[in-house]
């Protein structure tokens, strides 16, 4: 059927994978889709009605037909496979798999079973590869993991001419992030619910191509049906969309400060993780900002205690406050940058954490990630 590079379809195999269901509620979403086109294209494709993958590859030799196998072990088969060229046989009702000296024969299943792949969406714009992937990634740290809740699970995506817009919440914190884009309209407006763990495992996979992503969506109504589409050198996904409804999140990110705090990221970082190992999961980490430095400390008296000071350019009202620790470093790694800025007001509400880069006078940084403080027992 056809001839490919080891490596090359490994990779391919790989992320198609990615896109199959765990369980799925039938056995033949377990399958991926092998498909030599008439113009000798290899297409290897997964879909389990909620999710899409596709990629296209030029193999070195191939034979018009389709097939479908278990993607699961397809994927670790090819995985192992030694550094040489691949051939894949159809033989009746089985797939026969050669590499050198190896040697692997799977069983086929009902390809007419198998639902046909979603049409991409027409296409809104393009941003570059590895700032989508940036982007998404600083956000994902955010979504909720409570299935219960499905709008605290997606990233919304709000898309206002050549400006993206993503944001997501667990309600204990919120992150932001705007970028620009090359919209197809320059007066485009459009607003989506993304599953967060799908849009991030995109972004990770494409981000990786190095060539730009091209994003493409359906007409979204308030029922959810709507669809979007990523695609990057021969790679293609698509995904259904959540409910649109989402907190009303502008409001909650505060303009006005009594403290900023600039923070060395590496040795912040390693002062929270070694101050936080006497601190129970949900037991916070409280720090004092007094004057050029700030006191971390975990722990009471009735158990182990852990106390750190550091420097810190610190300006404003001297404060007490206190975080999940957790949370905390999931917003100081999203950051991209050396040097961090929290900003905060009282120690009971919200403060902001962004990149130390300066912005513009009115302007506000394109990531900011607000973490609710967790109130400190008097």
């Amino acid at each position: 059927m056809f001839r490919v590079d080891r490596d090359v379809l490994a990779e391919a195999v790989a992320w198609t994978a990615r896109s199959l269901p765990a369980r799925p509620s039938v056995p033949v979403l377990a399958g991926m889709r092998l498909e030599v086109t008439e113009g000798g294209q290899l297409k290897l494709s997964g879909f389990d009605y909620e999710v899409s993958a596709e990629v296209t590859l030029e193999p070195q030799t191939g034979e018009p037909g389709v097939v479908l196998v278990s993607g699961k072990l397809l994927a670790e088969i090819t995985r192992a496979l030694p550094a040489q060229p691949v051939d894949f046989v159809v033989d009746g009702m089985k797939a026969v798999v050669t590499c050198g000296s190896a040697r692997f024969t799977l069983l086929t299943m009902p390809v007419e079973d198998y639902p046909s792949l979603p049409a991409m969406p027409p296409a809104a714009g393009r941003v570059g590869s590895d700032v989508f992937a940036s982007a998404v990634g600083q956000v994902a740290v955010a979504t909720g993991r409570d299935d219960t809740l499905p709008m605290l699970t997606g990233v919304r995506v709000e898309i206002e001419g050549d400006t993206v817009t993503l944001a997501a919440t667990d309600r204990y914190r919120l992150a932001v992030r705007e970028l620009k884009w090359q919209p197809e309209q320059p007066d485009i407006s459009a607003i989506a619910m993304i599953p967060g763990k799908t849009l991030a495992d995109a972004a990770k996979a494409l981000g990786a191509t190095g060539a730009e992503v091209e994003i493409a969506m359906s007409s979204v109504g308030g029922t959810g049906e709507g669809m979007i589409g990523f695609s990057s050198a021969g790679r293609r996904t698509t995904t259904r969309l959540l409910d649109p409804e989402f907190p009303k999140y502008r409001s909650l990110l505060p303009t006005e400060f009594s403290a900023r705090a600039d923070l060395p990221v590496g040795s912040f970082v390693e002062a929270v993780k070694r101050v936080a190992l006497v601190a129970e999961r949900n037991t916070p980490i409280r720090m004092a900002f007094r004057g050029g430095e700030v006191v971390l400390e975990a722990g009471s008296g009735d158990e182990a205690q852990a106390v750190e000071a550091l420097p810190v350019d610190f300006d404003g009202d001297d404060i007490n406050i206190a975080f999940n620790h957790q949370f905390l470093l999931e917003g100081l790694g999203a950051i991209d940058s050396d040097v961090a800025r929290l900003q905060m007001t009282t120690s009971t509400k919200p403060a902001i954490l962004t990149g130390g880069k300066p912005v513009e006078d009115g302007g506000v940084p394109d990531y900011r990630y607000l973490i609710m403080p967790i109130r400190l027992s008097s």
